[in-house]
């Protein structure tokens, strides 16, 4: 009896140490090698940038009407810049994206002129959304000319790439213009001669 206990006691103490090891070798992360860890993933830079932008708070939206002169100026890209002082603040006048209008801009034309303009601004900023001067509207109501990324505005976008002028990927340009199939379809001179002609 005494060796059949035994066998039983050996028994268990070998499948408790047989447990104790194969178990955390079968809940090991395969791809890990014993002894490592797998580093942490660092941030994506753009995903990064979002994070920050979006922790920052936003200033509250408001109107503004300013009476002054227009003067224009060029940024670092040699682009029109427009600003207009009033009431001893200088403001920075946008009438959208400068890359958009190039010499074009709809506030060249009041450029040294005294105007009323009016817009919006976030708290705190010197910019200010042109909507209107002297009561017109710069541009027609909805969504913006300049809205819609490369594919909708073409070259002049900051985001456009020459391979973009054939077209989105996928979007087809029909069977004529499919490698192969433009074929003369004119048949050859020896196969409208028939035999025994």
């Amino acid at each position: 009896m005494k060796a059949s206990r035994r066998s039983a006691a050996l028994l268990a103490i070998c499948s408790v140490v047989v447990l104790g090891i194969g178990i955390p070798v079968l809940a090991a992360d395969p791809s890990t090698p014993p002894g490592q860890s797998k580093p942490e993933k660092s941030a994506n830079p753009g995903q990064q940038k979002k994070a920050e932008k979006a922790a920052k708070p936003k200033t509250p939206e408001v109107a503004v009407t300013v009476t002054g002169t227009v003067q224009q100026t060029t940024d670092g890209k040699g682009r029109p810049s427009f600003t207009l002082t009033a009431n001893g603040k200088t403001w920075d006048l946008s009438a959208g994206p400068p890359w958009y209008w190039g010499d074009k801009n709809p506030l060249k034309a009041f450029a040294g002129k005294s105007v009323t303009v009016a817009g919006s601004t976030h708290e705190g900023s010197t910019e200010l959304d042109v909507e209107t001067v002297d009561g017109k509207a710069i541009r027609a109501a909805g969504k913006p000319p300049w809205a819609g990324g490369p594919w909708v505005v073409g070259p002049t976008h900051p985001g456009w790439k020459p391979w973009m002028a054939d077209g989105k990927p996928g979007k087809g340009h029909g069977q004529d213009a499919a490698p192969g199939q433009k074929k003369d379809k004119a048949p050859d001179a020896t196969e409208s001669e028939q035999p025994g002609s």
